[in-house]
C-alpha cells in the first residue's frame, strides 16, 4: 500500500499525510511540481519528527511516477468520482492517489486510474481536507487488507 499526492500545494497537508504515513507504515510518493519548497518549514512543523519514519519518495513529473509504480493498481480519490471505497476491495499493493488540493489531477491522469472513489459526505459540501481524506482511506484500505499497524 502506497499513498501518492499529485502536485500538492499546501505544504501542511504533505506534513500531515507524511506524518500519517509514519503512524501507519505506508510510504508516500510526492509527485511534483509542488506548490511550495520542500524546504518549507511548515511541512517539517506538520510533520514533526514523524518525517525521519515515513518512507518518501520525490518523482520530477508524472512520468517518473508512472516508470517506476510497477504497475500497482492506481485507485484515485475524487470529489467527481462515484463509487465509495467501502464498497470495494482494496489490494495491498493498491496505491491510493490524491491530487492538489485546488484541482484534483486532470482528466488523462483519471482516465489512467484502475479505481476512482469519493468519499461519502453530505451533498451541501463539496469535499474533505486532504489531509482528512487521505487518513480515512488509509485506514479503511488498511482494514481490509488486514495490514492496520498492531
Amino acid at each position: 500500500m502506497r499513498i501518492a499526492l499529485y502536485q500538492p500545494e499546501i505544504a501542511g497537508n504533505v506534513g500531515a499525510v507524511l506524518r500519517l504515513g509514519a503512524c501507519m507504515g505506508v510510504p508516500v510518493d510526492l509527485i511534483e511540481p509542488m506548490g511550495f519548497a520542500w524546504d518549507d518549514r511548515r511541512v517539517r512543523r506538520t510533520a514533526m519528527d514523524y518525517i525521519d519514519h515515513v518512507e518518501v519518495a520525490r518523482h520530477a513529473d508524472w512520468a517518473a511516477f508512472q516508470a517506476v509504480r510497477a504497475g500497482a493498481r492506481l485507485v484515485l480519490f475524487s470529489s467527481k468520482a462515484v463509487a465509495s471505497p467501502y464498497d470495494i476491495v482494496f489490494a495491498p499493493t493498491d496505491i491510493l492517489l490524491f491530487g492538489k488540493e485546488s484541482a484534483g489531477v486532470p482528466a488523462e491522469i483519471a482516465d489512467e486510474c484502475a479505481v476512482q472513489l469519493r468519499i461519502p459526505m453530505r451533498p451541501q459540501v463539496r469535499s474533505l481536507n486532504l489531509a482528512t481524506s487521505a487518513a480515512l482511506a488509509v485506514g479503511e484500505a488498511l482494514r481490509q487488507t488486514g495490514k492496520l499497524p498492531a
